[in-house]
């Protein structure tokens, strides 16, 4: 799929304030620091598009940004960054409850894992919420540039043992690379077909 525009276009701190219309959203969300915004920059093929930040728990709002004019890529906070104060916590897990179950426009979420480690269980634990609330969601597994070939299979191999325990479904699974743009074509692919 070719990216001929990427456009950021607004950031949202509750469901009423996201964008009008009815074109599909594609919502990334995953541990803090684990490659969101520079996922989205890939994505895109736009290295500025959406800000990287070095400290973790820094995306506080949901990020719209458009693509082709025809699509949304959504860039939603981070969870388990444990140095947020528990009242910003609350708040952004109403901000994205409210975003799962209220936005109609909602295709697909994908729940971004750090490929570099095993599963954690809070990944684990938030995969089996969106399972059980019926909202439809993929994995994309980042960072598998700074993984052995040997580590990043075993770290694999776990996921989906631990997924077969969690999920009703399995869901699709797009190794990625923000580095090396590994993965992108395949995932650009898939969300089109999302779309059609």
């Amino acid at each position: 799929m070719l990216i001929r525009t990427a456009t950021f276009i607004k950031s949202a701190s509750k469901l009423s304030e996201c964008p009008e219309g009815n074109l599909p959203e594609f919502a990334m969300i995953g541990r803090s620091n684990v490659g969101k915004s520079s996922l989205i920059n890939m994505m895109a093929n736009h290295s500025k598009l959406s800000k990287v930040s070095v400290t973790p728990g820094k995306t506080k709002l949901i990020g719209y940004f458009l693509i082709n004019d025809n699509r949304y890529l959504v860039d939603l906070p981070g969870y388990g960054y444990a140095q947020t104060g528990k009242k910003n916590r609350d708040l952004w897990i109403k901000i994205t409850h409210d975003y799962f179950i209220g936005r109609e426009q909602l295709k697909r979420v994908f729940v971004l894992i750090d490929g570099n480690i095993p599963p954690q269980h809070i990944d684990l634990d938030f995969i089996y919420s969106l399972d059980q609330k019926n909202i439809p969601f993929d994995i994309i597994v980042t960072k598998i540039d700074k993984a052995t070939q040997k580590s990043l299979s075993l770290h694999t191999r776990l996921l989906k043992e631990n997924l077969a325990k969690v999920v009703t479904t399995m869901p699709n699974i797009f190794p990625v690379s923000n580095v090396t743009k590994r993965g992108r074509e395949k995932l650009l692919e898939y969300i089109e077909t999302l779309i059609k």
